[in-house]
This record gives C-alpha cells, sequence and structure tokens, in this order.
C-alpha cells in the first residue's frame, strides 16, 4: 500500500466535506408565517474558489487493489470556515461514494454543530445517508433524526425528526424538553424552498398536544409565502370565545394580503382584509373588515353596538417625493361610531382615530410639515355630537428656518404657522362651578410668522449670558357667531365678531446662567441658578377670537423658563415677565444620582394674559394668573440598589398647599419590579373639576421560581374610592417558551366599551412563533425575534 495522488486525494476530502454539510443542512423548523419563494436552486454549499484545506490524521493510506483512499485515527479536516472531526474517513473512487466513520462532528462557518456515526455521500453530492444524526444551532435549535438521506441533490430527508429550541435539562439530560415537534418524516425540497413534515405532533413536557397529518412551510431561505399563520383567540364579555385563523397571499413581490377570518360564539363571523402594495417610493395598505352580528342585543341597550350589519375601511399609504419631501395618509371610515374599538382591530381601535393627510419636509437647517386632520370619536352612544364637535383642520402648516450666517453673531430664526378650521357644532359646557367654556361653530383662520434673534455670551467668570429679540405678526379671520348666541352662555370677554383682525408682538429679553461645579473625594454636583426677563407689550385682543391649538396649558418646571408658556400660537404671551430658578445634579461614586430644578415667574408689569378671559380658561387657576406665580419643581433620585424616585409639583405662592403633580416610584432587581404613580389636582372650579382628583396606579411583577412569575396592577381613583382597572397574570418563561394568562377588569363609566373585563394569553415557542389568546398588559412581556 502506499499514499496515492495528493492533489485528487485534497478533491475528494473537498467532497466529502462538501456532502456533510448538505446532509447536515435543513435550517432550523422554520416560523409558520407566509414567505417569498426565490430562484429554484439545488441545496449546494458556497465555498469560494481557492480555499485551502488543512488534513490532519494518524494515517493516510491508499489501497489500489480496491482503489479506496482512507485517512484514520484523529481525523481532522478544516475547510472554508467549516471543521470535521471523525475516526476515519474514506473515499472509494469505484463507486464514487466517500464515507465518514465513528463519533463525526462537523462544525459549520455560522456556528452550528453536526454530530453523527456514520455518513455516506457521492462524490458529486447528488445522493448520501447519515445515520443517528443530530445538529446544535448557532441559536441553540437542536434537530435530531435516526438517519438522513439526500436524494438527487435536491431533497434532503430526516427519519423520525425531532426539533426544539430548548436546552437539555443539566441534572437529567434524557428528560423531555418543555416543548418539541416530532414528525415521522421531515423532507426539505431545494428547489421549492419548502420543509414538509409528516405525521407532526407538538409535544410539551413529553405529552402530544397537537397533532398534524402533514404540513408544508418555507425553509429559512424564504422571506415571503402564501400560506396560513398561526391563530389567535380571544374571550371578552360581550363578544365571547373569538378564533382567528389568518391567511397570507403573495400576488408579487411587491405585492401582498393577510386575510383573517374571526368566529365569535356571541357576535358570529367577522371577516378582516389587509392589502398592502409597496412601490418604488412608498407603501399602501388598505384595511376592510365587516361582520353582521348575531346577538347584538347583547351589548348594552341603547348603545351604537346594537346594529345587525357593521364594518370599516382604513387606508394608511406614506411615499417619498424626494430624500427630504414625504407624503401620506391615514383615513378611516366606519359603519358607526364604535366598530373598531368594539372589535379592538389593531391601529382603529382607539377612543379617537386620527384621520390625517400630510406633507412633510426636511433639509439641514429647516423643515416643513402641513396636514389636515379629521378626529373620529369613537364611544358607543349614537347620539353623541362629540365627534361634530371636533374641528375639521384643513390645513395646518408648520415652517421653521435658521439663517446659515449669524447675524450680529447671534442665531436668526423664523417660524410660519398657517391654521384653517371650522366646525359644524357648538362644544360648550355650562359650568355650574365657574366660567363657561366654548369651542364655536364655523370658520377660523390665522397665519402667523415670527423672528428669533438670540445669542450667547461667556463673561470670564463663566456667566451665560443670553440676550434675545423677537417679533411676531398674526392675521386672523373669523366667521363664527360669538359665545353669548348660545342660550344660556354667559362670556365675560370681549369676542371680536369682526371677519379680519391683525396682532402683533415685539419682546426684548435676557436670559442669565452661572453653571458651577462642585467635586468632593466621592462626588460631583452641578449647581445652576437661571433668571430670565422678558419686556414686552399686553397681549392684543386677548380673549377675542378662538382657541383651537394652546389648550393643553400645564405650568410645571418643565415649562418655567419657556419665553412663551402658552401651547399654540392662538394665545401670546404678553406683560413683562421674570423667570427665577435653578436646576441641579449630582453623581456619587457608589452609584446614586440625583436632579432637581425648583422655581418661580413673576409678572412684573402690564396685563397678565394667564388672568385674561379666554374662551376656554386656558389660564385659570394654572398657577399663573397671580402676579407671583406658584412655586414649581421636580425632583429625583436613582439608587444603584435598583430604587427610583420621582416627583413633580406645583405649591401654591401664599401657603405652599400641593395644588397638582405626581410622584413616582419603582423598583427593579432579578426577582421582583414595581412601579408606583400617585396623581393629584386640586379642584379647579372654572374647568367644571368641583373636588380634588387623585389617583393611584402601581404594577408589580414578583419570580417566584426560576421561571415563574406572577404580575398584577390597579388603579384605584382614591377620591370616588372606586377601582376603575385591575389586573392580574402568571408567567411562565425559560429560553425557549413564554407562556402567560391574564385577568383584566375595567370599570368604563362612560359605557363606550364593549367589555368591561377580558381574560388574555400567550403561548410563544421560540422559533416557531405566538399563540394569542385575546391582549393584555404584562409588564414583563418580551416577545422573541423568530
Amino acid at each position: 500500500m502506499a499514499a496515492g495522488n495528493r492533489k485528487t486525494l485534497s478533491k475528494q476530502l473537498v467532497a466529502l466535506l462538501a456532502g456533510a454539510t448538505l446532509l447536515s443542512y435543513s435550517g432550523s423548523i422554520p416560523e409558520v408565517f407566509a414567505q417569498e419563494n426565490q430562484a429554484s436552486q439545488t441545496l449546494q454549499p458556497k465555498v469560494e474558489a481557492g480555499q485551502k484545506l488543512v488534513l490532519s490524521a494518524n494515517e493516510l493510506i491508499y489501497n489500489k487493489d480496491s482503489q479506496i483512499v482512507s485517512v484514520i485515527g484523529g481525523v481532522q479536516i478544516n475547510y472554508a470556515g467549516y471543521k470535521l472531526v471523525a475516526q476515519r474517513v474514506e473515499y472509494n473512487q469505484k463507486t464514487g461514494r466517500m464515507m465518514a466513520l465513528g463519533n463525526i462532528e462537523m462544525i459549520s462557518p455560522d456556528g452550528n454543530r453536526m454530530y453523527s456515526d456514520k455518513l455516506d455521500v457521492t462524490d458529486d453530492f447528488a445522493n448520501g445517508f447519515v445515520n443517528a444524526l443530530r445538529i446544535e444551532t448557532a441559536d441553540n435549535t437542536r434537530i435530531v433524526a435516526e438517519s438522513g438521506e439526500r436524494v438527487g441533490g435536491t431533497e434532503m430527508i430526516l427519519n423520525k425528526g425531532v426539533y426544539t429550541a430548548c436546552l437539555p435539562c443539566a441534572e437529567q439530560p434524557d428528560k423531555a424538553p418543555f416543548w418539541q415537534v416530532k414528525a415521522r418524516r421531515v423532507i426539505q425540497n431545494g428547489e421549492k424552498h419548502t420543509i414538509r413534515l409528516e405525521h407532526a405532533r407538538l409535544e410539551l413536557l413529553g405529552t402530544p398536544i397537537a397533532y398534524l397529518p402533514w404540513i408544508e412551510v418555507p425553509d429559512n431561505t424564504v422571506k415571503r409565502k402564501s400560506g396560513f399563520l398561526f391563530p389567535t383567540m380571544s374571550t371578552s364579555e360581550n363578544l365571547g370565545f373569538g378564533l382567528s385563523v389568518p391567511y397570507y397571499y403573495v400576488f408579487s413581490p411587491s405585492m401582498d394580503a393577510t386575510v383573517t377570518g374571526t368566529g365569535y360564539t356571541q357576535q358570529g363571523f367577522l371577516l378582516d382584509t389587509e392589502f398592502r402594495q409597496r412601490f418604488e417610493n412608498g407603501t399602501h395598505t388598505l384595511r376592510i373588515a365587516g361582520i353582521n352580528q348575531l346577538n347584538p342585543e347583547s351589548f348594552t341597550p341603547g348603545t351604537s353596538d346594537q346594529r345587525n350589519d357593521r364594518g370599516m375601511i382604513g387606508s394608511t399609504a406614506s411615499f417619498k417625493i424626494n430624500p427630504r419631501w414625504s407624503f401620506g395618509w391615514d383615513v378611516m371610515y366606519q359603519s358607526d361610531n364604535n366598530f373598531s374599538r368594539t372589535y379592538e382591530l389593531k391601529g382603529y381601535s382607539g377612543s379617537t382615530k386620527t384621520n390625517q393627510v400630510y406633507l412633510t419636509g426636511l433639509g439641514k437647517r429647516n423643515y416643513f410639515d402641513m396636514r389636515a386632520f379629521y378626529f373620529d370619536v369613537q364611544n358607543s352612544d349614537p347620539k353623541s355630537e362629540s365627534e361634530k364637535q371636533q374641528a375639521i383642520v384643513y390645513p395646518t402648516m408648520d415652517y421653521h428656518y435658521v439663517a446659515p450666517q449669524p447675524l450680529a453673531g447671534g442665531e436668526l430664526s423664523l417660524d410660519v404657522n398657517l391654521t384653517n378650521i371650522s366646525r359644524t357644532h357648538d362644544d360648550f359646557f355650562d359650568n355650574p362651578l365657574g366660567e363657561d367654556r366654548f369651542s364655536l361653530k364655523g370658520q377660523y383662520s390665522r397665519l402667523s410668522g415670527e423672528l428669533e434673534w438670540k445669542r450667547t455670551f461667556v463673561t470670564p467668570a463663566g456667566v451665560l449670558i443670553t440676550p434675545l429679540l423677537a417679533a411676531r405678526a398674526d392675521a386672523l379671520s373669523v366667521n363664527m357667531d360669538g359665545p353669548n348666541s348660545i342660550a344660556g352662555a354667559n362670556y365675560a370677554g370681549d369676542f371680536d365678531n369682526g371677519n379680519a383682525a391683525m396682532r402683533g408682538m415685539v419682546t426684548a429679553g435676557i436670559e442669565a446662567r452661572y453653571p458651577f461645579l462642585i467635586t468632593t473625594a466621592n462626588s460631583t454636583h452641578v449647581i445652576e441658578p437661571i433668571a430670565q426677563i422678558y419686556a414686552r407689550p399686553d397681549e392684543p385682543l386677548s380673549g377675542a377670537f378662538p382657541n383651537e391649538d394652546a389648550q393643553s396649558f400645564v405650568f410645571d418646571a418643565t415649562s418655567l423658563f419657556d419665553r412663551d408658556k402658552f401651547s399654540g400660537y392662538d394665545r401670546i404671551e404678553g406683560g413683562t415677565r421674570a423667570n427665577i430658578g435653578f436646576q441641579y445634579t449630582g453623581s456619587f461614586d457608589n452609584g446614586y444620582k440625583l436632579h432637581g430644578i425648583f422655581g418661580q415667574s413673576y409678572q412684573l408689569a402690564g396685563e397678565n394674559s394667564f388672568a385674561s378671559p379666554d374662551l376656554v380658561n386656558v389660564g385659570s387657576e394654572s398657577g399663573l394668573e397671580t402676579a407671583r406665580s406658584d412655586y414649581v419643581g421636580l425632583g429625583g433620585i436613582e439608587t444603584p440598589q435598583g430604587l427610583a424616585l420621582a416627583a413633580s409639583y406645583r405649591l401654591d405662592e401664599k401657603d405652599l398647599s400641593f395644588r397638582r403633580g405626581d410622584f413616582t416610584a419603582g423598583f427593579q432587581n432579578d426577582t421582583f419590579q414595581s412601579q408606583l404613580i400617585y396623581t393629584h389636582i386640586t379642584a379647579q372650579p372654572d374647568y367644571g373639576l368641583s373636588r380634588d382628583a387623585d389617583e393611584i396606579q402601581t404594577k408589580a411583577s414578583v419570580k417566584f421560581k426560576d421561571y415563574w412569575s406572577i404580575f398584577g396592577g390597579i388603579a384605584w381613583d382614591l377620591n370616588n374610592d372606586v377601582i376603575s382597572k385591575k389586573s392580574i397574570g402568571l408567567s411562565y418563561e425559560d429560553e425557549c417558551t413564554i407562556f402567560t394568562i391574564a385577568y383584566t377588569d375595567k370599570r368604563d363609566t362612560s359605557n363606550e366599551s364593549a367589555s368591561d373585563w377580558t381574560i388574555g394569553a400567550r403561548l410563544t415557542l421560540r422559533t416557531l412563533g405566538d399563540i394569542n389568546l385575546g391582549d393584555f398588559d404584562n409588564p414583563n412581556t418580551k416577545i422573541y425575534n423568530n
């Protein structure tokens, strides 16, 4: 016996290694989610030309009589990132077959490992056989088969295959994993890019829970393919138990749809179709859903849910005009004012659906945003005028520009806003406790423009001084009836019934900040006193025009140092005002961190805009309506033990009573996490709030075993002594499985929801997908990236 041709042997060993790669290639059991077919191809390894092979063995033997080349004893082969270890490797030149024997282990470049006792493959890779196959992938999935066979270069067949993403028990390796999929045969087709499982069953803790005679799913090379998706389940008070079965259909590489049929035990069959199309410059989604309700009488009498035929149509789109400009829309139309909310259609189930069309542009030093809005208020009152009382916005436009070159060493910026709205019904709140509030029907338009210049100087002492100049002009057009034309209304302001008006405002201000650093042996502290003063004339036409975009005003520490504290353009802060306060941050070497802001605002001269009349009483009881504002502040502490405390507060400027604020406490470690939020608002008669409002919201999760935890939460209205929401649930989570079940009960005093209680559950099998029952709020919910 003598050594044969080394070059020929090298090619043969490469063939053997490639054959082993192909026989071990089955990928992980794919997600049962539809994905796209790729071009037909065989199961061939991708190896670049010119790769070097390194062989190590005790013996290399060539038998001329039998024409068998053998490498024996501690065989190790490294080639193109693949590594193969075996006791013996043989190549039979007569039959063209290659064989590896004894404790075979192969590692592929992607980290997958294959183990076997015997591997036999032809030198053209077309056919082969592997015995006692075991595959461990880089993402901790495992495939075991009694035997494997490669046929015709296009199919890989595993006999008695088992798949799981669970790690084996360290103490009892023979124990069945938490879940596994078993199949009599697993057939992977390299041309169709499919995996077919015959006589497949899903087992939990070794017990079969589901069986399919056969199922064919895309392999892990496929992105999109038509097919059924995982079903979901739900249960609720008025809908009953629901089972949703979605089917995904691919029309083309740029067009697909999902058709979901849901059967409810109380209400019948809901059909929900979502059509998606991708273009070169954007995407469009069309959603259509409808149902003929079997038992509409199961809903609360007199509600809009009590009708037979219900449905909706929705459309969303987003398109790029060029790298800077984009436009799109998000709109919905439905048969009644509560269908999408009752059936919890994702993306459309909020209490208010904001329909909008938009055009946006973004540059290096400017941006443009124009939108039109229609607000669809979802509630169960068929006679509700809430939606008609909402403003129809067509359009609102914002433009911001910063000059590229400094002006007098400072920054010059321009802001422009255009608002045009109409309303078909008056929204009048007859307040028995204070001033009435109005949103008037009719049409209102406003064009606003503001120039601002500011520059920051740093003195030798480290003081930052920022002078500021601003000029603003507004043009307004109003076609609305006066508030006092409404029966029973009483407005103390001077509403302007003219068709058009102009107003302007100029501001001169200066800000001084003096941050200074304090260091100790184990901590660092930054204290920054801040003082501002803004001089300007009184607000022109205060309370004479509608206030549509400056209603959401809350005075707190975050708005203390704003030049104009109103939240929109319809109101302008006037008069001379000073803001004084400080902010602090501290950091300690032991991991503790502190932060805080505290201050007060002063009306020095002129009319106080927050004390002047307003159609929605926006400044009333805000804490700014007096010459000296309420004190505002916030503070927080973070500890290395996982405890975090934060508070925001507003204290009365006379007696320091608590007027408004919230307190948040949170804690988290390996076994316990919780959060508590307390919110307080003092009675505000001018807003119709006759007494204090106090609420506590809390949620927590406790891990009581290695993989088990219990969680829950409540929302408690302290003043009415009512638990408005409560939930409790149980969760199991390990490296391959998440199972969660929860019960939620909410009190809906407005009668806007179809269900008061729900039960939700989710079973997530890593790499396979989710099985859902209803919906719920779990603070620890984790989603595997399947």
